[in-house]
């Protein structure tokens, strides 16, 4: 029989909510009980999908705490700087981070004696908030930080080496400046329920499985493990036996000498095609094509499927159409072309100070980018400024607390309950005297002290006086004004699309918009557009990072002051291991890091990468995108991009039952440039899992889809990584060389994977 629901519409705060029959989201199973619901909004899955239990009890200030996360935090952020440098790329995900320190916990528990000296390293039981701290600091530690790039980029091509203090105080300060500014916005983008994090549920979902006691919860771990040892097995076969599973296409192997074929439906390599109905059987690529395609909620995913949609007729209509002269490129390229076709040599436009010469300039003509790469650059711009325009108008009672504040009563009760010894707050918190509006995982956490805002300001103004000190220092072409451009700019990206990336799981990067608005602001100055992306650009990303840890915090009711220092003590000693490798790998193959090809075990790709982006817009910005000049509408985007969600809203405001309420616009626009680098045969696959899930098992199936959804995809991810990871190093040339499956039908070696043609 079928029920009819009330379906939620939360972004339309003013409007009323709806009785649509035949709803997308609507169940068609039996009336529903509290173990048969379907969960229609972020408070339903953060409430059915993770316990909201707390044991206080649970001590995460453990030895063994430390031991283990110091030794996670180094191995990762050790091996992120050394792949920095490798012509293969490895990351150190949070899934793995997570079950390794999980397998090395339990081993010290059941191994280790619990008497004398050793009783520090096994203290009892390991617990989930000894892993949780655990995994907040790895995931701090565990990348590059995007400052060593800069640095890199100095001592390799403008013989710049600023001394050890300099360069340690701005790692710092870009590493820490974006904690600062997201730690003051916790109780806009952290504490509601609204606010899911969608990323993080699988993690914490397996967390439950691994901790929790009774029959159910040893049931859902059976089934954890069976499915992570089958993807675990799995993956060796489109990994490294057969390839061909990584992007089936029937249609490249019935027309495999077809450029156009190969064009639209290839895509099993890297910028191939558009991968139009293939079908990827492997699920690295399925995962990280926008995420975890069984946690994304079904909204977001609709929307990004339009934009997908949309992608693939407007790249074919720009190359087809030899719009901006795209058939003189190849279809999907991101570098810098002569008209002709042959990649745009860049040294040869510099002079000696490694400035734009606007005389070489002329001689060697400006450069052109693939058809398809501007329309990247357009659409994200589009995605980025209907971001503002979308919130605005559908999540304003959600960003209020972001600006209700600056009136004057409440800046002089700020200025009468000032207290400047900061280190004396206790972190109690007031707790409301009705409780039933607060997030329950945020409710449990009330007990805890708080990590207070004091805490957060005052890393904020550290890191943004010593950030100052330093481009000073340090003669990086970046005036006083642009930092604090960049700074500002990066506070407002965190409120809007720290929202967006909370609610929905997607993030739109806004590095190619920080670059050209540098481009603008220091035109020549290719250091400047580079300190000007990290103290943007990086300060986002890290505020985000910082937000999502945040959260993995909240759910596993792990206190706030703990969380803070995992935070801390990671990023810091992340950022000193990040210098002292960069710095000894740069001494020692400084040689092969200059060349253009490198060797199979060092490459300097990723350096000579990000120098040519920092080129090409600190110094040709306003002759590629100006008005009048050939790119003009990248940055009018942005004008089209505000009011992109203006007919949506106009349409549900008078014609509710269209539903205009929900599509995302900005992920709609985003989206329909998606498809412009890398291997894109994931896109059907994703697709298929995402609608089966989010759709399919949540309104048919919704006990199972609460019992076992999250958790098979953090087995699948988990299982996926583990694999990955052991055969980057055993066969895929991590450790040096490269030991590929021999040619045979399901493994084309010397093309495309699919069979389609290599143009």
């Amino acid at each position: 029989m079928n029920t009819e629901t009330v379906e939620w519409t939360p972004d339309a705060t003013d409007e009323k909510s709806y009785n649509i029959k035949g709803d997308i989201e609507t169940t068609t199973r039996e009336a529903e009980t509290d173990e048969n619901v379907v969960l229609q909004n972020e408070r339903d899955i953060a409430t059915h999908v993770i316990s909201v239990d707390d044991d206080p009890s649970l001590n995460p200030w453990t030895f063994r705490t430390f031991f283990i996360g110091l030794g996670l935090s180094a191995f990762g952020g050790s091996l992120a700087q050394i792949y920095y440098f490798k012509p293969q790329t490895v990351y150190v995900s949070l899934m793995f981070l997570a079950i390794i320190s999980y397998v090395i916990g339990l081993a010290m528990e059941t191994f280790i004696p619990r008497h004398g000296l050793l009783r520090y390293l096994n203290p009892g039981p390991f617990n989930k908030k000894e892993n949780a701290f655990i995994i907040i600091m790895c995931s701090a530690a565990a990348n590059s930080a995007l400052a060593t790039e800069v640095l890199a980029v100095q001592r390799l091509y403008y013989n710049i080496t600023p001394n050890a203090g300099s360069s340690i105080f701005l790692l710092f300060s870009s590493q820490l400046l974006g904690y600062g500014i997201g730690g003051l916005m916790r109780g806009i983008l952290l504490y509601p329920s609204k606010m899911l994090y969608p990323s993080v549920l699988p993690l914490l979902s397996m967390f439950d499985a691994f901790y929790r006691d009774g029959i159910e919860a040893r049931q859902r771990l059976k089934v954890f493990y069976f499915v992570f040892t089958a993807i675990f097995i799995w993956e060796i076969f489109p990994e490294w036996i057969f390839p061909l599973l990584t992007g089936l296409s029937i249609f490249c192997l019935a027309a495999p000498n077809n450029a156009a074929v190969s064009r639209v439906f290839g895509g099993s390599n890297g910028n191939e095609g558009l991968g139009l109905l293939s079908i990827c059987f492997d699920w690295q690529y399925i995962s990280s094509n926008a995420g975890n395609p069984m946690t994304i909620p079904l909204r977001a995913q609709l929307s990004s499927f339009i934009g997908y949609i949309l992608c693939m007729v407007v790249f074919v209509a720009v190359f087809y159409n030899n719009i901006w002269e795209s058939q003189n490129f190849p279809f999907l390229a991101q570098l810098l072309f002569y008209e002709n076709g042959t990649v745009y040599d860049q040294t040869l436009i510099m002079n000696s100070n490694y400035e734009v010469d606007p005389t070489l300039v002329a001689e060697q003509g400006l450069p052109f980018y693939a058809g398809t790469w501007i329309i990247n650059l357009l659409s994200t711009n589009l995605g980025l400024a209907a971001t503002f325009t979308h919130l605005l108008l559908w999540n304003t009672d959600d960003l209020r607390a972001a600006w209700i504040w600056m009136n004057m009563d409440t800046l002089r009760s700020w200025r009468a309950n000032f207290d400047w010894k900061f280190w004396k707050h206790n972190g109690k918190r007031e707790v409301p005297a009705n409780t039933e509006d607060l997030d329950p995982h945020y409710r449990e956490m009330l007990k805890y002290p708080d990590a207070p805002n004091s805490w957060y300001l005052l890393t904020l103004v550290l890191s943004f006086t010593v950030g100052l000190v330093v481009i000073y220092e340090t003669n990086s072409t970046l005036p006083w004004w642009g930092f604090v451009i960049a700074v500002l700019l990066a506070a407002v990206s965190i409120l809007f699309f720290g929202a967006l990336n909370a609610i929905t799981g997607i993030n739109i990067p806004i590095q190619t918009l920080v670059q050209m608005i540098a481009g603008y602001l220091h035109n020549g100055r290719p250091m400047a557009n580079m300190l000007f992306v990290l103290y943007s650009y990086n300060t986002m990303s890290q505020a985000l990072l910082l937000l999502r840890d945040l959260k993995i915090a909240q759910y596993a009711k792990l206190p706030p002051r703990a969380a803070f220092t995992a935070q801390i003590i990671g990023t810091l000693l992340g950022a000193v291991l990040n210098y002292v490798l960069m710095n000894s790998i740069i001494d020692n193959q400084r040689e092969i890091l200059l060349s253009v090809q490198g060797t199979n075990i060092w490459s300097g790709q990723q350096p000579q990468s990000y120098n040519s982006q920092a080129i090409a817009w600190g110094g040709l910005a306003h002759r590629l995108f100006s008005a009048d000049q050939r790119y003009q509408w990248v940055p009018l985007s942005c004008l089209i991009g505000l009011v992109a969600p203006i007919p949506f809203w106009i349409i549900h405001r008078y014609w509710p039952r269209l539903r205009m309420d929900y599509y995302y616009t900005p992920i709609i626009c985003y989206y329909v440039g998606a498809l412009c680098v890398g291997i894109n045969s994931s896109v059907v696959s994703y697709y298929m899992v995402s609608f089966l899930c989010q759709w399919w098992l949540r309104t048919r199936y919704p006990r199972w889809f609460v019992k076992y959804n999250y958790l098979v995809g953090a087995a699948l991810d988990g299982g996926t990584q583990v694999m990955v990871l052991i055969l980057s190093f055993a066969v895929q040339g991590a450790a040096g060389k490269a030991h590929l499956i021999p040619e045979w039908w399901g493994a084309n070696q010397d093309g495309n994977y699919d069979r389609c043609l290599s143009l």
